[in-house]
C-alpha cells in the first residue's frame, strides 16, 4: 500500500477499459477509441502512432514493434515486427568496407522498419477498426503541433549535438538549431503527411514502395549505407508463439529470440531458488542478489542470442530450470562474483504500452528506433527518423548474432505477459535499452514477492551497471543499500538519469476491476473508464 504522507501516485482503477502508456495524449487516444467501439489493438496502435509523434527520439513508424495479445478465450498471440538488415550488409561487405563493428552512429545500422508493417498486421488480425481511423489524432498532432512534455524536452536537449550532423535531422527536430522546449508547440507537417499515406494507402502501398521508400533510400545511400527497394519490398512480420517459464506459480510469458525476453525467463528461474520475500525490498541483499542474477542470465545472453534462424543453443534449454540451477549455485550471497563477465550494455530507450479492452483482451506493446532519434538520419522529405537497431549486430564470425544480409539483429525491446490458469494477470513492460530484461525481473518480483501493487512496483529504486561494470544507483535508493552493495565487492555511483520506464495493467478477475500503473520516470499515465 503506498505511503500517503509522501509524494507519489496512487494506481488507477477502473471496469471498462484501460490504457497506460508513457505519455498523456496517447493514454488520452487509446481511450477514445475504445469507447469509441474500437477494441484494445486498435487503441494500442493508435496510441503507438500518437507517440511517434510525440515522442519522436524515441519511437516512430520507422522503427520495429514487438507485440503479445491475448483474445477474451485466453488465445495467446505473438508477434515480431521488426526488420532485417540490408541484403547486400554481408560481413564479407562490411569488412570489405572498413567496418570492425556496427557503431549506434553508422550508417550500417539502418535496418529495414518493422513497425509499419506491424501495425498494419495487427489491425487487420485483431482490430475492429482501420489505419485511417486509429492513425488519425497522429495525424494531426504531427501536422498541427503539439505541447512538448518535460521529460521528452530533457531527453531531447541531450541530442542536440546528434541531430545537427544531418540536414533532415535537424529541419524537422531543431528549432533554430536547439531542441524544442518544454511547454512549446511543435510540429512536423512532412512526417504528418507520410503518416496520412500510410493511414490511406495502406503499409505496403504508401511506405515500402513509393515515394517514401525511395526517399528512405535515397537518404541511407547518400550516406553511404547499403539498403535498396528491394528490401523494403521485402518486408515481412513474424506470426511467434511467446515461450513461457514459471516464477512463483505463475506463467511469465515473453516473445523468443530474436528479442532479449528469454534473458528476463532465465533471470527469474535463478531468482526462484532464494527466498527473496524474506528480504527487506529495497535492502542491498534483494539487490545484490538481482545483479548477481542479471549478470550471468545476460551474458548467457549474448553468448547465445540472435536471429532464431542461426541459434545453435534451442530456447527450450536455455530457459529450464535445470540449466538456471546450475547457475545459481555460482551466486554468493555476501559477495560479487568476479567470474562472471560484465555485459556491456546498450544504452538506449524506447516506448511501452498496455491495453485491455471491456471484453478483457489485452495488449503488451512495445516500438521503438533504439537510439535517441535512431541512427540519426532523417529523411528530408517525409520526416521519418531511420532506426539503428543494427548497432546490436556482433562482428563475431560464426556467432547467432553476427551481422549479415537479410538477417534480424538481437532486441533488447521486449512485451511481456503474467498468467495464471489461461487468464492474464498483468500486462506489463520496462523500458530501458538492455535494462528490459532485468527491469522484467525487478518489477515482477516487487509484485509476487513484496507483494506490492503495480505502481508500487514501478516506483520502485532500480540498479543496472553502467559500460564500466559499475553498478548505477538511482537517486531513490535508501544510502545503507548504497553501503552494502559496496562491501560485497561492488563498484557503485549514482545515476544522473533514471533507468527506463514501464507500464502495468493488472487485471483483478475476481473483481472484474482493472488496475493501471505508468512509470514517473516518463511523462505519461494509466487512464481508465
Amino acid at each position: 500500500m503506498r505511503d500517503f504522507h509522501g509524494p507519489g501516485r496512487s494506481p488507477v482503477y477502473a471496469t471498462h477499459g484501460m490504457a497506460a502508456t508513457s505519455h498523456p495524449e496517447a493514454s488520452r487516444v487509446a481511450i477514445d477509441i475504445l469507447q469509441a467501439g474500437g477494441n484494445a489493438v486498435d487503441a494500442a496502435i493508435a496510441a503507438s502512432a500518437v507517440l511517434a509523434v510525440v515522442e519522436p527520439h524515441m519511437t516512430g513508424i520507422a522503427g520495429d514493434c514487438f507485440a503479445i495479445i491475448t483474445e477474451p478465450d485466453g488465445t495467446i498471440h505473438g508477434l515480431n515486427g521488426s526488420g532485417r538488415s540490408a541484403a547486400a550488409g554481408t560481413y564479407d561487405a562490411l569488412r570489405a568496407l572498413g567496418e570492425n563493428e556496427i557503431g549506434e552512429d553508422s550508417v550500417h545500422a539502418v535496418t529495414v522498419p518493422g513497425s509499419a508493417l506491424a501495425w498494419q498486421t495487427l489491425i487487420d488480425r485483431h482490430g475492429r477498426m482501420g489505419l485511417d481511423r486509429v492513425m488519425a489524432r497522429a495525424i494531426d498532432l504531427a501536422e498541427n503541433g503539439y505541447v512538448v512534455a518535460p521529460r521528452v524536452a530533457v531527453d531531447w536537449r541531450g541530442l542536440e549535438e546528434r541531430l545537427a550532423r544531418h540536414a533532415g535531422a535537424a529541419s524537422h527536430y531543431l528549432v533554430n538549431g536547439n531542441a524544442p522546449a518544454a511547454g512549446t508547440r511543435h510540429h512536423v507537417p512532412a512526417l504528418g503527411r507520410t503518416l496520412r499515406a500510410v493511414a490511406d494507402k495502406g503499409a505496403m502501398d504508401g511506405f515500402y514502395t513509393g515515394e517514401i521508400a525511395e526517399d528512405i533510400v535515397e537518404t541511407v545511400k547518400a550516406a553511404g549505407g547499403l539498403l535498396s527497394l528491394d528490401d523494403l519490398a521485402g518486408v515481412d512480420c513474424l506470426s511467434v508463439d511467446p515461450v513461457t517459464s514459471t516464477y512463483r506459480g505463475v506463467d511469465v510469458a515473453e516473445l523468443p529470440p530474436n528479442g532479449q525476453g528469454i534473458a528476463a525467463l532465465i533471470l527469474l528461474n535463478i531468482l526462484e531458488h532464494f527466498d527473496l520475500a524474506s528480504l527487506d525490498p529495497d535492502g542491498w541483499e534483494r539487490y545484490h542478489l538481482e545483479m548477481e542474477a542479471a549478470r550471468i542470465a545476460y551474458a548467457l545472453r549474448d553468448r547465445y542470442v540472435g536471429d532464431p534462424d542461426f541459434m545453435t543453443v534451442p530456447v527450450d534449454d536455455l530457459i529450464s530450470k535445470s540449466f538456471a540451477e546450475h547457475f545459481a549455485r555460482d551466486i554468493q550471497l555476501d559477495r560479487r562474483n568476479e567470474a562472471v563477465a560484465d555485459h556491456v550494455p546498450n544504452q538506449s530507450d524506447t516506448i511501452y504500452l498496455s491495453v485491455v479492452d471491456e471484453d478483457r483482451r489485452s495488449v503488451s506493446f512495445i516500438n521503438s528506433v533504439y537510439r535517441g532519434f535512431g541512427s540519426g538520419l532523417v529523411t528530408e522529405k517525409t520526416g521519418i527518423a531511420l532506426q539503428n537497431r543494427g548497432a546490436c549486430f556482433n562482428m563475431i564470425e560464426g556467432h547467432a548474432n553476427c551481422v549479415d544480409g537479410g538477417k534480424r539483429p538481437l532486441h533488447t525491446i521486449i512485451p511481456a505477459l503474467v498468467r495464471k490458469d489461461g487468464r492474464t494477470l498483468y500486462s506489463f513492460g520496462v523500458m530501458g535499452g538492455a535494462y528490459q530484461a532485468a527491469g522484467h525481473a525487478h518489477v515482477l518480483t516487487d509484485m509476487l514477492d513484496f507483494g506490492r501493487d503495480p505502481q508500487e512496483a514501478l516506483d520502485s529504486p532500480r540498479v543496472f551497471w553502467d559500460n564500466d561494470g559499475t553498478l548505477e544507483i538511482e537517486e531513490s535508493m535508501p544510502f545503507l543499500t548504497d553501503m552494502g552493495l559496496q562491501k560485497c565487492g561492488h563498484q557503485v555511483r549514482r545515476t544522473t538519469m533514471p533507468h527506463g520506464g514501464g507500464q502495468i495493467i493488472a487485471i483483478d478477475h475476481e473483481n472484474d476491476v482493472l488496475i493501471g500503473a505508468s512509470d514517473p520516470r516518463k511523462d505519461g499515465c494509466a487512464l481508465g473508464y
